[in-house]
């Protein structure tokens, strides 16, 4: 079972290594890098490749590790025996199952997703812990544990927003994906837009590489929003010349594509407006 890649997502080399080291050594592989980069889109080319299916837990700021295994209804019970339903009898009727229950129940292998993890309160890496490792838990309302029938492919992604317990990264095997090179950046075009016009990619990236390499940039823009902008400027039948008509220090056009707060777009007007007083 190894991961080469697919047909609609460039994977580096190093990325396909550390993909099939966590596979081979059965841990989580939690991969890190800017937003943008494709970590979640990671999760998902590797069930493809793999025709595995895909479970997805998405971490929210408010989200609760106990909610991965799952979570009993106390309130719909107390209302049920307070109304005289019969399914007050039996407490499974009122446990919602979670992500990891459903990986761990699944009956053939699966790749589990777990999103944004450092989104998440400080302990959430250290309540998950156990039952990443030994793919078991108990469940103490029916006094039964699960286990993993088929021991998933976990993938755990994060921003770096959060530091990570070392506990928890000793059970991981760790891959920051780098932010693409030109050549590399120019493949995933490709992919994506097949046919495009190659003068109009060069002219495109070079300029794309200005932007994100200027001093004083607050956000720079991703490979997913590349695609965004490169999509924008083919739709508006755009070529070459006309991104070469800006300056390199004025506001690139659509530039609302790849400046996401105003502080970047005052940062290029301010060097327009800089470039014009010099000439």
């Amino acid at each position: 079972m190894r991961f080469d890649g697919t047909s609609s997502y460039v994977a580096a080399d190093d990325l396909k290594i550390a993909v099939n080291a966590a596979i081979a050594l059965e841990r989580p592989l939690l991969v890190k890098g800017e937003p943008g980069t494709g970590k979640t889109e990671l999760a998902i080319q590797v069930a493809q490749s793999l025709e595995l299916p895909l479970i997805e837990w998405h971490v929210k700021s408010t989200t609760k590790a106990q909610q991965g295994l799952y979570e009993y209804d106390a309130v719909s019970r107390l209302r049920d025996s307070q109304l005289g339903d019969e399914r007050v009898h039996d407490i499974k009727n009122y446990i919602k199952r979670g992500k990891l229950w459903e990986a761990f129940e699944a009956e053939q292998k699966t790749v589990l997703l777990i999103d944004e993890i450092d989104k998440a309160d400080i302990e959430f890496p250290n309540d998950l812990l156990q039952e990443l490792d030994r793919m078991e838990f108990h469940v103490y309302e029916t006094g039964e544990v699960v286990q993993a029938v088929n021991r998933p492919i976990v993938v755990i992604t994060s921003n770096n927003e959060k530091e990570l317990p070392d506990a928890f990264l000793r059970r991981c095997f760790f891959h920051y994906i780098r932010f693409p090179e030109p050549e590399v950046l120019q493949q995933i075009v490709d992919v994506h837009y097949p046919g495009i016009k190659k003068s109009l990619v060069r002219a495109a990236l070079t300029q794309f590489y200005e932007i994100r390499e200027t001093p004083g940039l607050k956000k720079k823009p991703s490979t997913s929003e590349a695609l965004d902008w490169i999509r924008l400027l083919v739709a508006e039948d755009m070529d070459a010349t006309d991104l070469r008509g800006d300056s390199k220090d004025a506001l690139p056009r659509l530039h609302g594509a790849l400046l996401k707060n105003e502080q970047d777009v005052h940062l290029f007007e301010r060097l327009a407006f800089m470039a014009r007083q010099t000439r």
